[in-house]
């Protein structure tokens, strides 16, 4: 019988630790099943008789150790005797672990360091949590040594090993008080080290005490932390029985002398006291008329607009009914009619529907004009003179001027980095990255793939993409990657010689591969998708789901597309490879980065998406450098653009220059060669003005690219048409010198005001500190200024040439070859004085029909309504510029960024950053920055704890990971197992770290090298749980060295290694430290926007709170800084460009109401397109803002015009009139 079961338990044994069943050993195994069944019987009942000998005070029912398993954790003995008195040092040592206990004892000194050396793997995740560690210690304290352990321990199952019978199986009774207590106050208590709760590690996630309790009782496998044997935790026992639950104290996590932090406990009283983290959001204001939701602007705009129009149209009756002396208005009329009469005879007798234009001269010398406008017509008659004169002087050194500077343009570069672009000098955020880099540590390259499943075509939901087929892929997937070889200087560069390797060797990618330590070969011998799904749950605690860098991996960061908790439907992975950067750009760190990073772009293109497709899935994908590339490549496809738009231009020149086309005179009156020559200038003055800022030294812009020549193109076809069309319109009989001058008189003060209203509007925008637009604006307002210049200079030099050539008869793009034109011809005469359609329209239909009074009324109703429409609109645009809209249609980032979007479930890190932290005795700043036992109920991490409570409102995910509350922790004498030193006072790692246990043993025993390393405190050599300066100084970097292990996981080597700036900590201050969390996850621009604002205000109050200097930091910040004041940059950019046009006006013209009338259009035309931007859902950014303010500058060239024709009409008609009148008195 007792070889039988020898027998039977090697067999098992061997069974259970090879895992491998085969044939033989299966047929073995059925023949004995009977045998061992009643072997069991047998011992079951011996087991149950002995366990129910006695169950009373004083009195154990398992004592001493009988045996181990072939994992080496060790069994009790199943045999009910008398608690036993302890020898003084058990007792000691029993007192400070389990002080609930003492006198005699139900285990032995080697039960106890059994006992002592399995909570010390707890010890260190709830230390930080007093009353939960004592309440957790107590539970394992009474199950191993209480003297009255037989009254709720029962003995349910015995096996045997090596001939000796061990405990399999137990009841534990304990009251239902007991247990929730115990629950309660444990299941809020942080693990800082992976932003999680404790429980997650201790209790698998536990979310009662029912389901904590199962795991605690669950027999762990070999070699998998956890108890030896099966607990039952039972509350109710039966009366007959004579055992009773265990019910020693338990203490509440609010509980003064044994408190916790808020952090830990936020149910305690004055945690609950303490007022909620408030963050500012907006309340729109809003009426509510019957059913209709109506918001305040809405309705103020609406009375106002009615208000104003009631007024408009009663001035405009009581100005029509206005009582006008009989006679001053007889004489008027009859003066008018007279005026009309003699200027309708002059028509019939000179046949010429422009006489007006030969009457110029002498009007004018009958209105005083503006004195500025004096001047200037008086200086454009005699330039225009001169210019006609000497075309040739005049166009060569013009040209002469703008080609110097087009020399620049061999210092021509283009600036493509974000954070140059849209990021100004002395910016909050660059100058905490820039902080944060140099202090601490440059956030992570990220390289990320995103492999997802289609969504059905009918019911639109993605199926799961967790199976053995997409896990078998991700693999192939993951080879190729791995496999990448980049040349970089001679040298080839793969994934391992650029990753993260937090903890030495590994790189630490976020796969779901990792559950299988990124090895293939352990897919199937771990379980394959039944491990992984395992996994999802038990990532925190089980061993078996460690990763390949030795760290937990959170299947948010790895799973995409799934909702709650539920992982295993999940339609996407993501793989994330963090890649070391560098602040230097130019290093060769960073060099080599990039290398690697166009090798896997190219890679994902030709081979990862065409596997992906082959399986039915989609592959996105993204490197750090992506962006800049893409915009670099969109920067080379935009010049095709330009130059289309500028051959279309110069066509639409050509035919709007020349005369109505005559088949017989067309290659002499057409205008092409004309039209090239203008476009040729308006092209010189914006390479002018890239050359010359490229020479001092600016970079150029992809807006300045594909903006700034249209901008041009468009002010310059407006002026060239309006300079040829002014001569065209003088009489052929005059010279053509005078010709030109009484053009430039006509037209060169309004051009002059107009190109300076522009480049006014322009350079403005220079003050902006967002370089985007600051560059964008010198760069409009340079070229705005010399294609001006080239146009009253260059090009009516070419006007003069190209008039000389039609009058010598001379073809168009031929000028060489001179045609004979017969007297038939000549007899036509010139055919200048003709209108075209356009203006008989504007003169016959458009003007009368706008010059009714009713028609007037109508339209400026109608457009201040539609402004006054576009001003509640306008209040609808939301800040950002999505990167989408930015890159290339056809861009790979395209459907990466909608995967982002769509799949994440975890927005990016936020860091909260102290400066200048006093970590001395005498400061009372670690316990305004800790969270754990003695720490101020509103420090920094208890509140950033409290603010992850309200994520929609704080953008706040998890508490905050650590350091110094790990740190503390792993000070405190209670975690026995982190702390130590050696007998000469160095550090002593854990005894489950080389030199304490070798890598290449099996086992690690209690003894050998680290047999005499103790703590390296004792209470009574802390001050309220806090180390000295001195203490604090020693210690900091051996926590920072100490590797995580299980016997102690609070080691700070990886996790928190980068995490303060260590030069000159020797004094007393850490200038730098920082405390790691997440955002919740943002999916739109303005979830960026918002979230960075709720954590400045967060961090702003958290620091006139604490009077320490804060600060949060997360990546993305440093590009959504801008659009926390965008509206107030847009708006002060808009009102300055409105001003500077307004005092251009008013010192040319010396009219204020004409200045007005010009501002209050050009204010309707940026309103009227910020309520199209709203209805057409466009941002508002930098790009926009630069827009707007050059709609300004492209509105304000008709204004200009418009408004200057009409004063000058009107000077020259009363000026007509007046002389009328004289010559009629």
């Amino acid at each position: 019988m007792k070889l039988s079961k020898t027998n039977t338990s090697k067999l098992t044994s061997v069974l259970g630790f090879l895992c491998i069943v085969i044939l033989l050993q299966a047929i073995v195994f059925i023949s004995m099943v009977s045998s061992e069944r009643s072997d069991l019987r047998f011992l079951l009942d011996s087991s149950t008789t002995i366990s129910r000998e006695r169950h009373s005070t004083e009195y154990c029912a398992m004592y001493d150790i009988c045996g181990k398993r072939s994992d080496g954790k060790v069994l009790n003995c199943p045999f009910g005797t008398p608690s036993v008195k302890p020898d003084e040092l058990l007792s000691s040592k029993i007192q400070s672990l389990c002080p609930t206990i003492s006198g005699n004892v139900c285990c032995t000194a080697a039960q106890f360091d059994t006992l002592r050396s399995q909570v010390q793997q707890a010890i260190p995740f709830l230390v930080g949590c007093p009353a939960c560690l004592r309440n957790f210690l107590n539970l394992f304290c009474e199950l191993t040594c209480s003297p009255n352990q037989s009254q709720f321990i029962n003995v349910t199952s015995i096996s045997k090993v090596n001939n000796n019978l061990t405990v399999n199986g137990i009841d534990f009774y304990l009251t239902d008080a007991f247990g929730e207590e115990l629950y309660n106050s444990c299941k809020d208590v942080k693990f800082g080290t992976m932003n999680t709760r404790a429980i997650e590690f201790i209790g698998a996630g536990a979310n009662n005490i029912k389901e904590w309790l199962a795991f605690i009782g669950k027999r762990a496998g070999n070699d998998v932390p956890g108890s030896p044997y099966a607990i039952n935790f039972q509350s109710k026992t039966q009366e007959s029985s004579g055992m009773m639950p265990m019910n020693v104290s338990v203490y509440s996590c609010g509980d003064t002398s044994l408190g916790c932090s808020c952090g830990d406990c936020p149910s305690s009283a004055i945690c609950s006291s303490s007022a909620p983290s408030s963050f500012h959001k907006k309340h729109s204001c809003s009426i509510k008329i019957g059913s209709l939701q109506v918001k305040c602007v809405e309705l103020t705009l609406a009375i106002l607009y009615g208000v104003l129009v009631m007024t408009f149209f009663g001035w405009g009756v009581f100005h029509r009914r206005k009582s006008i002396p009989v006679s001053r208005n007889n004489n008027l009329a009859s003066v008018a009619g007279g005026g009309e009469q003699h200027y309708i005879s002059k028509q019939k007798d000179d046949s010429h529907p422009l006489q007006m234009s030969h009457e110029l001269p002498r009007a004018i010398k009958g209105v005083q004009l503006p004195l500025v406008q004096g001047y200037m017509s008086s200086f454009y008659r005699r330039y225009g003179i001169w210019v006609a004169r000497n075309p040739t002087l005049v166009l060569f050194s013009s040209l002469a001027v703008v080609l110097c500077l087009c020399l620049g343009l061999i210092r021509f570069e283009v600036e493509t980095r974000p954070e140059k672009l849209w990021v100004g000098h002395g910016s909050k955020a660059a100058e905490e990255k820039r902080f944060f880099d140099t202090h601490l540590a440059p956030f992570y390259r990220i390289e990320q793939l995103i492999l997802a499943t289609i969504p059905d075509s009918k019911q639109g939901k993605s199926p799961g993409i967790v199976t053995d087929e997409n896990f078998h892929l991700l693999f192939e997937i993951q080879k190729k990657v791995d496999r990448i070889q980049a040349n970089y200087s001679g040298s080839m560069v793969s994934l391992t010689d650029i990753c993260s390797k937090p903890l030495g060797k590994d790189c630490a990618t976020q796969s779901v591969l990792q559950y299988f330590k990124m090895d293939p070969k352990n897919y199937d011998d771990l379980g394959g998708v039944e491990h992984a799904q395992y996994c999802f749950q038990q990532y925190t605690s089980a061993a078996t789901c460690m990763t390949a860098f030795k760290g937990p991996l959170d299947p948010t960061t790895a799973l995409g597309g799934f909702s709650a908790n539920n992982y295993s439907e999940a339609s996407a992975f993501v793989v994330t490879y963090p890649v070391n950067n560098n602040v230097d750009q130019t290093s060769s760190g960073n060099g080599k980065a990039v290398a690697w990073e166009k090798a896997f772009i190219r890679l994902a293109k030709e081979e990862l998406m065409p596997m992906a497709q082959s399986h039915n899935l989609t592959l996105s994908f993204s490197s750090e450098s992506s962006i800049q590339e893409e915009l670099k490549r969109e920067s080379t496809a935009d010049v095709i653009t330009i130059l289309i738009s500028y051959i279309v231009m110069f066509a639409y020149i050509s035919l709007t220059l020349g005369d109505a086309p005559h088949i017989s005179s067309f290659y002499i009156s057409s205008k092409v060669l004309l039209g090239l020559s203008g476009v040729l200038v308006v092209m010189l003055s914006v390479l002018g003005s890239v050359g010359f800022f490229s020479a001092v030294g600016v970079k150029s812009t992809l807006i300045i690219m594909e903006v700034i020549p249209f901008l041009v193109l468009a002010v310059g076809v407006d002026n060239m048409c309006i300079l040829v069309h002014a001569v065209k319109r003088q009489p052929v009989e005059l010279p053509l010198e005078e010709r030109m001058s009484n053009a430039l008189v006509e037209v060169g003060p309004s051009i002059t005001l107009a190109s300076l209203s522009e480049v006014l509007a322009f350079a403005v925008g220079s003050f902006i500190p967002m370089p985007a637009c600051r560059v964008f604006s010198m760069f409009a307002a340079l070229a705005v200024l010399l294609d001006f210049l080239l146009q009253v200079t260059a090009f009516v030099a070419l006007i003069v040439f190209d008039f000389l050539r039609a009058e010598d008869h001379r073809i168009d793009c031929f000028p060489c070859i001179k045609i004979p034109i017969s007297s038939n011809q000549s007899d036509k005469g010139p055919r200048q004085g003709q209108r075209g359609l356009l203006a008989r329209y504007m003169k016959e239909i458009h003007a009368p029909i706008l010059g009714l009074w009713g028609v007037k009324i109508a339209v400026i109703a109608v457009f201040i309504a539609f402004s006054f429409a576009c001003i509640a609109l306008s209040t609808r645009i939301q800040p950002g510029l999505e990167q989408k809209v930015v890159l290339p249609q056809d861009s790979y980032l395209q459907g990466y960024f909608n995967n982002i979007s769509e799949y994440l479930r975890i927005g990016p890190p936020l860091y909260f950053v102290v400066k200048n932290y006093n970590y001395s005795l005498e400061s009372r700043q670690t316990n305004q920055l800790c969270s754990i036992s003695q720490c101020d109920t509103n420090s920094l991490l208890s509140e950033i704890a409290r603010a992850s409570l309200t994520p929609k409102e704080s953008y706040i995910a998890k508490p905050a990971a650590s350091w110094l509350d790990d740190f503390l922790v792993w000070m405190s004498p209670e975690a026995f197992g982190c702390c130590r030193k050696f007998t000469n006072g160095t550090y002593c790692p854990p005894d489950d770290q080389p030199p304490c246990c070798s890598p290449d043993q099996g086992l690690c025993s209690l003894g050998g090298v680290c047999s005499d390393c103790t703590t390296c405190f004792r209470h009574l050599d802390l001050r309220n749980d806090r180390p000295s300066t001195a203490q604090f100084k020693e210690k900091l970097p051996w926590f920072l060295n100490a590797l995580p292990s299980a016997d102690c996981a609070k080691g700070g080597h990886g996790a928190y290694t980068n995490s303060l700036d260590l030069n000159g900590y020797e004094s007393g201050v850490i200038t730098a430290s920082e405390f790691r969390t997440y955002h919740t996850p943002l999916n739109k621009q303005s979830d960026f926007v918002n979230s960075m604002r709720a954590a400045r205000e967060f961090s702003s109050r958290v620091s006139n709170t604490l009077k320490m200097d804060i600060f949060p930091y997360s990546v993305a910040y440093i590009f959504f800084e801008q659009y926390l004041d965008i509206w107030r940059t847009a708006l002060i950019n808009l009102a300055m460009a409105l001003g500077a046009v307004f005092i251009v006006c008013w010192l040319i013209t010396c009219s204020l109401w004409s200045s007005a009338i010009i501002i209050f259009v050009l204010a309707m035309v940026v309103v009227d397109l910020m309520g199209v931007m709203a209805i057409l859902n466009i941002q508002l950014n930098a790009v926009s803002v630069v827009n707007l303010v050059m709609s300004i500058g492209i509105a304000v060239e008709f204004c200009v015009h418009i408004t200057h024709a009409f004063s000058v009409s009107m000077s020259l008609l009363f000026g007509y009139l007046s002389s009328l009148a004289t010559e009629a008195f």
